[in-house]
């Protein structure tokens, strides 16, 4: 980027929640590949007369993304309407919330193990509207996604630049898979980003940083991959940086970003609040919050107490295990899908006090040791130097250089890194019982001499 301006970037990120039935009624909420309008009923289709009435388990789980991400948790909520038109929407408002919702930043940034930490400015439910497709000529809508729970999250504009958004993008979707609130899937939709873009002059060098933002937000609508977020905040910041140094004039405005142009191009004006015209939702009263976990009501609870989330097990893996932070990310990651990882490693340091915590983690990230080994075995394994069966290895050498004919010409070519290609597959075949380094002598004198 010119250094001469910086990115003021601020996100809207909608995520449809876990739950087994809708926002306001009761059809099933889990509408992916399911037959067109197979879910619906007459709350969902908008129909005249139809009473909406709130899904308790969505809003505790939009009160535990809330708590994760440090927000102060309203006693009493209530629910609004967001009043737009188009065919996804055909009562003509969605069921939102506006001035009372679930979750306030708390002014408190969020620490997601990045560059910065990141502040919150609200976390609300409301209901996701119908998908619509075309076909030649028309256009087809089909309400089984209509009144899925939704969770929406707003930061303040404190990003500057694409690669810390996509960071802290993954942490979103780690937490929420973490608290089991949402799949949060964006090749399914179930996660979809709303990236807010502007820029202004720098003012790295200048005594406050604080100054006004810019009079006009662009609102890049719909994206569905973090390699396209990235992509469209790239090019969004270049077009605008561009609009300025020949005077023209920025404007609030939503843009779509197109995936074989890798360019952003115009949707509509962009809404203010008064455009939706927000008023309280006559057909749902005042909601009271629950603080007491024990008490026998159907309101929803708000103290139940939160797992451990991933920046929690990420500071233990890198303080306290010595870890550095791809290291520690491995066993991050992977938490929700294979708990045992993190687990095992704990557990195995923890009673192997003597033992080096790093050593055991390249380990496991090397396959050598694995979640339900004995504990003295793996700790042998560790300490004992791979004896090398020479006829074997003489073997294996010789199959995978014949099989492998244009990496070994690329490494007579001079392009020594190549041989690490070959001792993987070498180590493939003897199951990782062989001394590396023996290995990759063996291969060097076999193909080099």
């Amino acid at each position: 980027m010119d250094k001469k301006y910086e990115a003021v970037i601020g996100l809207e990120i909608h995520m449809e929640l876990s739950t087994k039935s809708k926002m306001f009624c009761g059809c099933s909420a889990n509408h992916f590949e399911k037959e067109p309008n197979s879910q619906v009923c007459p709350v969902c289709l908008g129909l005249p007369g139809a009473m909406p009435s709130p899904n308790n388990k969505a809003i505790e789980y939009v009160i535990m993304l809330a708590q994760a991400l440090n927000c102060n948790i309203s006693q009493s909520i209530k629910f609004d309407r967001k009043h737009y038109f188009y065919l996804d929407l055909p009562k003509g408002y969605q069921i939102s919330q506006y001035d009372e919702p679930v979750g306030l930043g708390s002014g408190e940034g969020v620490d997601f193990g990045g560059k910065q930490t990141v502040r919150i400015r609200r976390v609300h439910a409301e209901e996701d509207t119908a998908t619509l497709k075309r076909i030649g000529d028309e256009t087809l809508i089909n309400f089984n996604r209509s009144g899925v729970p939704l969770v929406e999250i707003v930061t303040e504009p404190d990003f500057s630049e694409s690669d810390t958004v996509i960071e802290f993008l993954k942490e979103l979707q780690l937490i929420a898979r973490y608290l089991g609130i949402s799949d949060a899937d964006m090749e399914k939709g179930s996660m979809r980003l709303e990236p807010n873009v502007s820029v202004r002059l720098a003012t790295r060098n200048q005594a406050s940083n604080s100054q006004q933002l810019p009079n006009y937000k662009v609102e890049l609508k719909n994206i569905n991959s973090f390699r396209y977020a990235k992509a469209a905040i790239d090019y969004e910041i270049q077009r605008q940086i561009k609009a300025l140094e020949t005077g023209e004039a920025l404007h609030q405005e939503t843009r779509g970003y197109n995936k074989k142009k890798k360019e952003t191009y115009v949707l509509r004006s962009k809404e203010s609040a008064a455009d939706y015209r927000y008023f309280p939702e006559p057909d749902i009263p005042r909601i009271l919050l629950d603080k007491d976990p024990g008490a026998n009501n159907q309101q929803p609870r708000t103290s139940d107490p939160l797992p451990d989330l991933p920046n929690a097990k990420r500071f233990k893996l890198m303080d306290k295990y010595k870890l550095n932070k791809k290291q520690a990310d491995y066993f991050v990651y992977n938490f929700v899908t294979n708990p045992e990882l993190y687990n095992y490693f704990v557990e195995l340091c923890d009673k192997n006090p003597d033992a080096d915590s790093v050593v055991i983690a390249k380990a496991m990230l090397n396959k050598k040791i694995n979640p339900g080994m004995d504990h003295q075995k793996a700790i042998g394994m560790l300490n004992t130097q791979v004896e090398t069966d020479e006829t074997a290895l003489n073997s294996a050498v010789s199959e995978v250089i014949s099989e492998n004919a244009n990496i070994v010409a690329q490494i007579k070519a001079g392009k020594d890194s190549a041989i690490m290609f070959l001792v993987g597959k070498v180590m493939q075949k003897l199951k990782g019982k062989a001394d590396g380094k023996v290995v990759i002598s063996r291969i060097r004198e076999t193909v080099i001499g």
